[in-house]
């Protein structure tokens, strides 16, 4: 087992080029948001953006719409038919698979019914773009989690131990018992790259690679948090860089940057949207400027 370190950002993330452009800094497609949920889209969708990424396509159903667009201007809005409860309707799934991107984050704020199991199933079986599974995504699958042998490209899912323990049929005491062993085994069955979310998250690989992270602290214990940490490991897996070190930048970024806001702030004040503003700094202690 290894820890991470600012050396494990530099493997994911690199100074902008001169030359740069938003066609060569990557576009991710986020499916994100249900009604009364648009503040988890709208958390990964700002984290999103502050890690770099050239164009953001925000999928949503179309009652949040008026929300998302209020609170953010950098973002192209891909309003989506929705049933009766505002959650995205499963007819959506070829349309968003026709859309061009880099990679695709699903899941946060998305909400659990039929039509969200139906899409998430499809767009993990369909999907020929890397993946960021989080939350919901996972919670529409937890029933089937062999979906995930299904995928065609790269899939990081991110899991808090409650979301693991409903993939694994468990429970999260079982999980937070033997944390590594639980993101090794997982990660090795189903070949995806697992992030098991708590303090010192564990990203592990299908090939049997895990990390445990050094940053973060307990006041990023609080609903929104990993929606940051979610957009953050899209953004970078968009901008073309490998998927494990993607995982493992973004999880070492988004704690430092909790580090950050729990010194600015104190650890009970802070919340999601304050480890966000702090994301620059995090880049700039990492020596990416």
């Amino acid at each position: 087992m290894e820890r991470t370190d600012k050396n494990t950002v530099k493997k994911a993330a690199a100074p902008r080029p001169d030359n740069a452009h938003k066609g060569t800094m990557g576009t991710l497609l986020s499916i994100c948001g249900s009604y009364g949920m648009a503040g988890a889209g709208i958390l990964s969708s700002l984290a999103a953006l502050r890690c770099g990424i050239g164009l953001l396509k925000w999928a949503l159903p179309k009652s949040i719409y008026p929300i998302a667009a209020a609170r953010i201007s950098e973002s192209v809005f891909l309003p989506l038919e929705e049933n009766l409860s505002g959650k995205i309707s499963a007819r959506s799934a070829d349309f968003l698979l026709a859309q061009s991107a880099d990679a695709v984050l699903l899941g946060c704020g998305l909400s659990v019914c039929d039509d969200t199991r139906e899409l998430v199933e499809s767009i993990v079986r369909r999907c020929e773009k890397p993946m960021v599974l989080d939350a919901d995504a996972l919670n529409c699958i937890s029933q089937s989690p062999d979906t995930l042998k299904s995928a065609k490209a790269p899939v990081i899912i991110t899991p808090h131990p409650a979301e693991m323990a409903r993939l694994t049929g468990s429970t999260a005491a079982e999980v937070n018992s033997d944390r590594e062993g639980t993101a090794r085994s997982f990660s090795a069955r189903f070949g995806v790259i697992t992030v098991l979310k708590g303090a010192g998250t564990v990203i592990a690989s299908p090939e049997g690679k895990i990390l445990l992270n050094t940053t973060g602290n307990s006041g990023m214990a609080t609903g929104g948090s990993g929606d940051v940490l979610a957009g953050m490991c899209a953004s970078l897996l968009a901008q073309g860089g490998k998927p494990f070190d993607c995982a493992a930048a973004a999880v070492y970024l988004h704690g430092l940057a909790g580090d950050f806001t729990a010194k600015r702030l104190g650890k009970t004040s802070m919340l999601p949207s304050d480890i966000i503003d702090e994301i620059p700094n995090a880049f700039f202690e990492c020596g990416i400027i």
